[in-house]
């Protein structure tokens, strides 16, 4: 298998240049470029209107350019902004590159969700219930089965006890979820719907005043259970905040709770999971998204649902 090649800083202002002249510039100069982080050597900051993402493999090339297709079916649906691409083609032999135009605001790491947000997320979430499931498995958009909670629940019980002596984390809270709660939480056949799967702080832009301004990375984009993407806002914006939103946006008590435990198990999983040397990543923001999983709502026991409860 050979190695894909390393972009590099000359990689991309050559990259950047063909583009420019291709678009009728003179090829001296450009923008700056410079990469987003330290350890995103494969996305790139070029001046401050665009964002250059190179696929580091093949199988990153298959989803960066369905997800092209992707984000033009989404766009009419969402009332937040989805990146545009101005040029995409090929940075090295079968390694695909898109260049991006960059979305304002900052990440839901940064900024606070306002109640205005929230209704922002919300219309997020209905509108990805409203891209029809046909034309979004033409693009090759896979769908994906629902996880399941107990196995989660058990292996998080467990993660929870080496925590708890890392003294990390309360480990009796999660006595709250059972095994018979958890069996309530299944996830309902016939519920799928197009999720984004990958909703996470630095894929929430968010202005200053709290309004969600767009939504980074359809890459992971399938057709599965909404309750990953109320996890995934729970982690990015906080538990109550998403279930708020999930909520306004139609979704009723049981994937709001499946949601919330959904995220409440993968936060504490992924801290011992770093904690224990197996994954990188930050540990302050492994901290924080455990604390804004588990953040309390006003509806947390798991009780009884009837089994024809409409769903969206």
């Amino acid at each position: 298998m050979t190695q894909a090649p390393t972009p590099t800083a000359d990689t991309v202002r050559r990259l950047v240049r063909s583009l420019l002249e291709e678009g009728g510039g003179n090829g001296t100069g450009g923008p700056g470029v410079r990469p987003v982080t330290e350890d995103r050597e494969h996305t790139w900051w070029v001046g401050t209107r665009h964002v250059l993402r190179l696929a580091p493999d093949r199988e990153a090339s298959v989803r960066r350019r369905r997800e092209l297709r992707l984000r033009d079916l989404v766009r009419p649906h969402l009332p937040v902004a989805v990146p545009t691409s101005v040029a995409h083609g090929d940075w090295a032999p079968g390694l695909a590159y898109t260049l991006d135009t960059r979305v304002p605001g900052g990440t839901a790491d940064a900024y606070d969700v306002s109640a205005v947000g929230e209704a922002d997320l919300a219309g997020l979430l209905s509108g990805l219930r409203a891209v029809p499931a046909r034309q979004a498995e033409a693009l090759g958009v896979p769908r994906t089965a629902p996880r399941s909670l107990e196995a989660l629940r058990r292996m998080a019980v467990h993660a929870a006890g080496r925590l708890a002596a890392a003294d990390e984390f309360d480990a009796a809270r999660l006595q709250q979820l059972t095994p018979s709660g958890a069996a309530q939480l299944t996830a309902q056949s016939g519920t799928a719907v197009l999720i984004h799967h990958g909703l996470t702080g630095a894929h929430v832009l968010v202005s200053t005043d709290g309004r969600v301004r767009g939504i980074l990375d359809w890459t992971a984009a399938a057709l599965g259970d909404p309750a990953e993407d109320i996890a995934g806002l729970a982690v990015a914006v906080g538990s109550p905040a998403a279930v708020r939103a999930a909520t306004l946006a139609g979704y009723g008590a049981r994937p709001c709770l499946r949601g919330l435990w959904l995220a409440r198990c993968d936060t504490v999983l992924r801290l011992t999971d770093h904690l224990e040397g197996r994954t990188g990543g930050s540990l302050p923001l492994l901290r924080t998204q455990l604390r804004r999983a588990w953040e309390p709502i006003l509806l947390e026991r798991v009780t009884d649902f009837p089994e024809d409860e409409p769903e969206p």
